[in-house]
């Protein structure tokens, strides 16, 4: 297997791309320490809370369904440009509303502009990298999306005491000042310039990226192996990959993540944490373990594979959903402690899977000539079901129990061990070109 080295462009180039991604995680999770105010204030019902929180979700499902086409028409770049200003505008009005309906105007730009970065960025990364060192660089945005996580939870706390939900999401507006300032520093990728007929600029970004690349490599391998590949490829391939990344997507949703996520400090006052400060406090764990993970993950992607880490997390994931199921079920005296090791222990195991694994699969198994709108798609899939969890994850708990709601999830984990174990390829350190190949056999 041919070694690579990782350039400074493109390190500095993914870094950029991936603040996206912390706005990402930011203004997703900002809502699970707002929402304890918010309630009180808008004497918000559960089936309130439960709107608020996934009309951002929703709007985010109608950018996913856009940005790749997005991308494909005006560019990677400058897609990236035209979503910042969605994340200043939104964060603006959020941090200055003062009726519910304001509120739900900014929530729905913000989901929109969550939609179509998390598309772009994933795509952007991957086309600025080399086979080798794909895994980590694209895993970067995943990264970035965890302390966006983290840093929602620590801002939280910080205005929890005083109630100070306008100034949680007002936040968001100095990181999203950051990356219009750092997408000035950065080019469009070669990829998107090759497929726009721009070869000679495609050419000088490549050297950039690949600085150890003859030009036997310039010229036939990274600009024009995806096209050349692409006339031998029937639709019925591209068909399976985009199965493939359709299940990923739901799988990677239906593990209930983003339930526990933006709802974890409910959860927490559930299994016996009784002011809003200490669960919002105690939801903080998890999200350090949740960046912690995501770093491990970053060493081992591209060393053991992506295949190992999604098997081995998704069985994790099962067995800490389990535990936290059974123990709302049937253990009352340790519930507190329980719960905390099994919610931290079940967001180490994603970490280190589904949550960086998918996004970078779908944004590797597309041929370029289509890469932009099947990620949209995906995207779109993966929203729709992030949609559904956070809409129904309060319900389920009043309905059925936070015990069985766990069990239900840890069920959808254990078939997804199946399918990645009987389905999924490993990418590790293959080329675009190489990975369609897959797909024909």
């Amino acid at each position: 297997m041919m070694k690579y080295k990782v350039t400074y462009y493109s390190l500095i180039s993914s870094i950029v791309a991936s603040i996206g991604g912390f706005l990402f995680g930011f203004n997703q999770t900002i809502i699970a320490g707002a929402i304890l105010f918010l309630e009180k204030e808008f004497h918000l019902s559960t089936i309130g809370q439960q709107f608020l929180v996934s009309i951002l979700i929703l709007a985010a499902l109608f950018g996913a369904s856009i940005g790749g086409f997005l991308a494909d028409k005006i560019g990677r770049k400058n897609s990236l440009f035209f979503t910042t200003a969605l994340f200043i505008l939104g964060s603006f009005i959020a941090s200055t509303a003062d009726t519910l309906l304001i509120l739900i105007i900014a929530r729905i730009i913000i989901g929109f502009a969550i939609g179509i970065v998390s598309i772009i960025c994933p795509l952007y990364i991957a086309e600025m990298s080399d086979p080798g060192h794909r895994g980590i660089l694209v895993s970067l945005n995943q990264f970035a999306i965890t302390l966006g996580i983290l840093c929602a939870y620590i801002i939280n706390y910080v205005f929890s005491p005083h109630g100070e939900w306008k100034s949680m999401f007002g936040v968001a507006i100095f990181p999203a000042f950051l990356l219009l300032i750092g997408l000035f520093f950065i080019s469009e990728t070669p990829s998107y310039l090759a497929f726009k007929g721009q070869n000679v600029l495609a050419e000088k970004i490549f050297r950039k990226i690949r600085k150890d690349a003859d030009d036997t490599e310039i010229a036939n391998l990274h600009l024009t192996e995806e096209k050349k590949s692409l006339k031998h490829i029937f639709d019925k391939n591209i068909k399976k990959a985009l199965f493939m990344g359709i299940i990923l997507s739901v799988l990677q949703q239906f593990s209930g993540i983003n339930g526990v996520l933006f709802y974890a400090p409910k959860i927490f006052q559930m299994a016996g944490f009784s002011l809003a400060s200490t669960a919002i406090l105690a939801s903080i764990s998890i999200g350090i373990i949740n960046v912690l993970s995501t770093i491990i993950a970053l060493w081992l992607i591209d060393l053991v594979g992506r295949r190992v880490l999604l098997i081995t997390g998704l069985i994790g994931m099962s067995f800490t959903l389990t535990a936290l199921g059974i123990s709302f079920m049937f253990v009352k005296k340790f519930l507190t402690e329980i719960s905390i090791v099994s919610i931290v222990l079940y967001i180490a195991f994603f970490a280190i899977s589904l949550g960086p694994i998918v996004w970078l699969i779908i944004s590797e198994i597309f041929p370029l000539e289509i890469r932009g709108r099947a990620m949209s798609i995906a995207g779109l899939v993966n929203w729709l079901a992030n949609y559904i969890v956070s809409l129904t994850l309060l319900t389920l708990m009043q309905d059925f129990g936070a015990g069985k709601t766990f069990l239900i999830y840890a069920i959808i984990c254990i078939l997804g061990f199946f399918y990645v174990f009987k389905k999924v390829p490993e990418t590790k350190g293959k080329s675009f070109g190489q990975i369609q190949k897959f797909f024909k056999k």
